[in-house]
């Protein structure tokens, strides 16, 4: 969810187990990708596989690329992303909030774009 304009700020929340869990807390970066409802199965491949356990680029067949402003890599075909570097980090019991600066964004693609509600359920928002 962005948390301010001034400076551009954006936070996530992602569960203590998680692999990206220690991926973000150890490289201080995060890469938020927005994706296309197109892609819900690609999404529910990869929130259902570990990173620990499986390369999700390469199990999936997902193309990637670096980011420019951080090292992470990022979905090559998304409507959208936001480059962030972590500011700030609060527990806030099983999951950890990361807030990070918006380092470089990019809206490349219209139409409804996929959201996560809760297990494998989503719903979607167009621009």
């Amino acid at each position: 969810m962005p948390t301010s304009f001034k400076p551009p700020l954006y936070a996530i929340s992602i569960g203590l187990p998680r692999f990206s869990h220690d991926v973000i807390k150890n490289s201080g970066a995060f890469c938020v990708n927005f994706i296309a409802d197109e892609q819900r199965e690609m999404v529910i491949k990869c929130g259902t596989s570990s990173g620990r356990n499986v390369d999700k680029f390469r199990e999936f067949k997902i193309a990637k690329e670096e980011c420019e402003t951080i090292e992470c890599p990022k979905i090559k075909k998304v409507v959208g992303f936001l480059e962030c570097r972590v500011v700030e980090s609060v527990e806030t019991g099983d999951h950890t909030i990361f807030i990070g600066e918006v380092l470089k964004s990019n809206l490349q693609g219209h139409g409804k774009r996929i959201y996560h509600i809760d297990g494998t359920r989503f719903a979607t928002v167009s621009d």
